[in-house]
């Protein structure tokens, strides 16, 4: 947006640097803000605008629950940083109105445990492991919780369909000269 500066200077009483297009002037926006490239984290779904529900304010959190962190644009305090949106931690601290959570966050080439308190509505309780624990002590079994990785593959045979298998290795060097 370009903008004449001569009106600009007389009506705001501001000064301007001397410079040889000094009748035109780029007005930037200011990108090192915390808020800066939010507008769709934040927004609210279509027909979700308004007042936060109540139940939000009446749910129950305990030390040690897994929570899901989702910042809501209604409510501006105790907002979580951008880069924890989406983000899942623990409850470490629970307040009349917020909850601490230990979450990771990758710092170059660490992962920091991150303290941050959050008000209750940008939080959400995960309870994917609570219907895995009510399943496995129904059936008497126990349950693996943790995330595990690929176990290795299983023996198996490799068929040749009759061609043997040949030997490669890389071809001595000769020197030439």
């Amino acid at each position: 947006m370009h903008l004449n500066l001569h009106d600009y200077q007389f009506k705001n009483n501001w000064k301007i640097p001397f410079s040889r297009n000094h009748h035109l002037a780029v007005i930037h926006q200011n990108d090192e803000h915390k808020g800066k490239d939010t507008r769709y984290m934040f927004s609210r779904p279509f027909r979700k605008h308004g007042v936060v529900p109540l139940a939000t304010y009446m749910r129950i959190y305990k030390k040690g629950d897994i929570v899901d962190i989702k910042g809501t644009g209604t409510v501006q305090k105790g907002m979580p940083h951008k880069c924890y949106h989406g983000k899942t931690g623990r409850v470490y601290n629970v307040t009349q109105h917020a909850v601490g959570i230990i979450v990771n966050k990758q710092v170059k080439g660490k992962i920091l445990a991150k303290r941050i308190n959050v008000r209750v509505e940008h939080t959400k309780r995960v309870r994917e492991n609570d219907y895995k624990k009510k399943e496995a002590k129904e059936k008497g079994t126990w349950v693996q919780l943790k995330r595990q990785p690929a176990p290795p593959r299983e023996a198996h045979f490799v068929r040749t369909n009759g061609k043997e298998p040949e030997l490669l290795e890389p071809i001595p060097y000769e020197f030439m000269a």
